[in-house]
């Protein structure tokens, strides 16, 4: 029987998603969260700029040691996603799992972020459930799932030739409607 180091397999994975509530604390705690190091001032700025916060957290009288209310309610969901986003980025884990993670930002704050993101996936396994079509460009292999079950699954343009349902996802967000 194989044996797992629970803590150690926990470090190996950070989770941002689509409603991840933030921790009671500060901002600063939320990002650090999960570390095992000292962080330091600079890395933090570091993680919030490419996560998209920074603007944000300079202009908040206590910068990072802004209190935050029981699961962010004093920030909005893109607000919190950003900070969930950048304690991914000070994790930099082994294993990445996206869900609708960038879903609650705007146009902008959704470019920068996925680009960050886009940086922070090289190099490590990353899972990623999206229904926007910008969610996924940077993805190598993609799985559509229709009714449960996979109807496709391989890279961009295998899925493309092999499914109907992707084409028309597609489709529907360069045409810029929902899904």
């Amino acid at each position: 029987m194989l044996k797992y180091d629970t803590v150690s397999w926990r470090r190996a994975f950070a989770l941002v998603s689509q409603d991840r509530p933030l921790l009671s604390g500060t901002i600063r705690e939320n990002i650090t969260y999960g570390c095992v190091r000292q962080v330091s001032k600079e890395e933090l700025e570091k993680a919030a700029r490419q996560a998209g916060i920074w603007d944000l957290i300079s202009a908040l009288p206590d910068g990072f040691d802004t209190r935050v209310e029981a699961k962010g309610e004093n920030f909005s969901g893109g607000q919190r996603q950003g900070i969930a986003i950048a304690r991914a980025i000070m994790r930099n884990p082994d294993y990445l799992l996206l869900d609708e993670a960038t879903s609650n930002l705007d146009a902008q704050s959704e470019k920068q972020v996925s680009e960050a993101l886009a940086s922070l996936m090289k190099g490590r396994t990353t899972v990623m459930i999206a229904h926007s079509f910008s969610a996924i460009l940077y993805a190598d292999h993609i799985i559509v799932l229709k009714d449960g079950y996979v109807e496709a699954m391989g890279t961009p343009d295998e899925v493309s030739e092999k499914s109907q349902v992707f084409r028309s996802f597609v489709q529907s967000q360069c045409l810029g409607q929902e899904v």
